[in-house]
């Protein structure tokens, strides 16, 4: 509500957890007060894909610096969905395929063990927010090819209207909210799995503000 009267044209960076409902949440905030704009409402992905990218490289022997893997989705356990099949010359065996999935989807789970209850990723939450805002402000500024995944408003699912994919940034905030690519069958498996969870979390998350 602040934001809605004090600055309704800023690039709106969510990161704050559940992302998947809170970002339906501050949409719906917007819309009530009449400043809503898809395209300066982002929901900050990037920690998945840092991990990914970390994960991946450590399994394939790859440089983690030039390793690049999408992950598209939501931002919550199942409805993280990493496309292996897209990194480029890595082979993955079945057992790694799952293993480094399920790793993925769960990495949030797997910091909060290891800090045996005293928090939840800090220090990795604080680097992706600090990548996703860089680039946001590089786009601003005028430089041309920005572009990262978010959480964002989108028709590229069907049924969801928040969708992570990789989205082109200029001066504006979202330019162009992209397709995610070729999937192969498990991959399309686990996208199918994942859309009813997906929905309903973005379900509760603009019912939270229409019930108010």
């Amino acid at each position: 509500e602040a934001c809605a009267e004090a600055c309704p044209k800023a690039m709106l960076c969510i990161i704050s957890n559940p992302v998947n409902s809170t970002v339906p949440i501050i949409a719906e905030t917007l819309k009530k007060a009449g400043t809503y704009d898809p395209k300066r409402l982002f929901g900050v992905t990037t920690l998945d894909l840092q991990r990914a990218r970390t994960f991946i490289a450590e399994n394939q022997g790859f440089d983690v610096n030039t390793t690049c893997v999408n992950v598209i989705g939501g931002h919550a356990g199942k409805t993280i969905l990493p496309l292996l099949s897209q990194v480029p010359d890595a082979k993955f065996s079945d057992a790694d395929r799952d293993a480094l999935t399920h790793r993925i989807m769960f990495g949030g789970d797997e910091v909060v063990k290891a800090k045996a209850g005293g928090g939840s990723a800090t220090l990795s939450m604080a680097y992706a927010g600090a990548e996703f805002a860089d680039a946001v402000l590089r786009a601003i500024n005028g430089e041309s090819g920005v572009v990262q995944n978010a959480y964002v408003e989108s028709t590229i699912v069907p049924g969801c209207d928040f969708f992570s994919s990789p989205v082109a940034l200029g001066p504006d905030g979202a330019e162009e909210v992209m397709n995610f690519g070729e999937i192969n069958e498990y991959e399309q498996k686990l996208l199918e799995e994942m859309v009813p969870e997906l929905q309903a979390q973005i379900k509760k998350g603009a019912d939270f503000v229409k019930n108010a």
